[in-house]
């Protein structure tokens, strides 16, 4: 099987998974963030063919993995289909298969403060919490609730200072850590509301 991406090993690399319906603005920054903020190598998106917790389908894969590629402008950061062409669905899945893919890169999983809240939905969660580092960046308005959230409760022995966030990647899950951003105020549910990406 043909893959879109080279990852040698010791390759510090951030998994940013989702939609990407639209993909936006706001998606690059929180990548850029995560380069510096985690010292990190590259970044992946992780194109997903769809999400379990959202009731609608979203726009084609191909679409939204074209707008992505065409959005990117850092050579850090890498767009993938990587869920669509090993079959996953799931974070856990996904997360083994890379690592069996491309072993001796050192992942990373990147998530919003928002997924963190409700990361005990997600299915195998506690998997994904011992398969790799965990790098958290708050959004306005929902520190709180991922602070109280039941990961953050379960895991709280394996959060390190957001002044060593630079280490996460070096780090043996179960590891997480958490840093507040300046994040931009663009979301992908506000585009398609707004008519800025209809479905074909």
């Amino acid at each position: 099987m043909r893959f879109d991406m080279h990852l040698p090993a010791g390759l510090r690399v951030g998994l940013l998974g989702g939609s990407f319906d639209p993909p936006h603005a706001g998606h690059v920054h929180i990548s850029r963030e995560a380069l510096k903020r985690f010292d990190l190598d590259r970044v992946i998106w992780l194109v997903s063919p769809g999400n379990p917790l959202k009731p609608h389908a979203p726009a084609p894969l191909s679409r939204r993995l074209a707008a992505a590629r065409q959005l990117i402008r850092d050579p850090r950061i890498l767009a993938s289909d990587f869920e669509a062409r090993v079959g996953t669905r799931y974070t856990a899945q996904t997360l083994q298969a890379l690592q069996l893919r491309f072993p001796g890169v050192g992942f990373v999983w990147l998530m919003g403060a928002d997924n963190l809240a409700q990361l005990h939905r997600w299915d195998n969660w506690h998997d994904i919490m011992h398969s790799v580092p965990v790098g958290v960046m708050a959004r306005p308005g929902l520190r709180i609730a991922a602070r109280a959230s039941t990961a953050s409760r379960i895991y709280r022995q394996a959060q390190m200072s957001p002044r060593a966030s630079r280490l996460l990647p070096s780090m043996r899950a179960p590891a997480w850590c958490f840093v507040n951003l300046p994040m931009m105020k663009v979301s992908s549910s506000d585009l398609r509301a707004k008519g800025g990406w209809s479905l074909p």
